[in-house]
């Protein structure tokens, strides 16, 4: 059963549409990259998964599990990072991991745990029994993957991981992407840095103006330049974007 199926997705917002007819299907355990320009539809699909937004028409299932009939289960087996981390400014590091855990009905031992384990992770014992108001963003991002993470979710959907983060963090966020993935939990991970996505992704799809054009493994889609040899997933990508053409 795929981790996530998605299934004539339709968002409209007036006469725009900002996602049209999108079907995807992404397996469990696969780190699926989704791709494309800005205001290409990403960020709409991204806030349809997670139950932010609702879709104008679709269905989504995460899981086995329809989001629009019980988006709480959904939620209960999915970590969100969005691209600007949300937290509490008020509240410190410790703090906001505790109410997450509380959120997701973890026992206090567990929250415990959960929290000097990703303390120790991302190397943030130094701030978490400040404000987070006081944190660079790249310390917010630390903070907010573990929150997303304390859950041990079967999907993590990530916009943008790598914002903010030095090249020792950035190092250790792949290899933990990999490791979950090898451990069995499905990635979504939407980002614009192409080289971050053919290192990591199973599978990519770049979806322009609401459609989705392409979907293959990174390799597959560089075979679509017929063109050139060697040629980078980068290249490709803005030849299709470019041309705005299912190819």
């Amino acid at each position: 059963m795929p981790m996530i199926e998605i299934d004539n997705l339709t968002k409209q917002f007036g006469e725009k549409k900002a996602v049209d007819a999108l079907n995807l299907s992404i397996q469990e355990g696969e780190i699926f990259g989704f791709l494309g320009p800005n205001g290409a539809g990403k960020t709409t699909t991204i806030k349809i998964l997670t139950g932010l937004l609702r879709p104008t028409s679709g269905k989504i299932t995460i899981g086995g599990v329809d989001i629009l009939k019980d988006p709480q289960s959904a939620k209960y087996i999915t970590g969100y990072v969005p691209e600007d981390p949300f937290i509490y400014d008020k509240l410190t590091g410790r703090e906001f991991l505790q109410l997450v855990g509380g959120l997701y009905s973890l026992a206090d031992n567990l929250i415990e745990d959960q929290i000097q384990y990703w303390t120790d992770f991302f190397q943030l014992e130094t701030y978490m029994d400040t404000l987070t108001e006081s944190y660079s963003h790249g310390t917010k991002q630390k903070l907010v993957m573990s929150a997303a993470l304390m859950h041990e979710p079967r999907l993590m959907i990530i916009d943008e991981p790598m914002v903010g983060l030095d090249p020792i963090s950035t190092r250790k966020v792949k290899d933990l992407i990999k490791s979950k993935s090898q451990e069995g939990t499905t990635i979504f991970l939407s980002t614009h840095i192409l080289s971050v996505a053919e290192e990591l992704c199973d599978r990519v799809g770049i979806i322009h103006q609401g459609i989705l054009i392409a979907t293959g493994s990174p390799s597959e889609i560089k075979q679509m330049s017929k063109s050139e040899e060697n040629v980078s997933l980068e290249t490709v990508f803005l030849k299709l974007t470019e041309n705005g053409n299912n190819q």
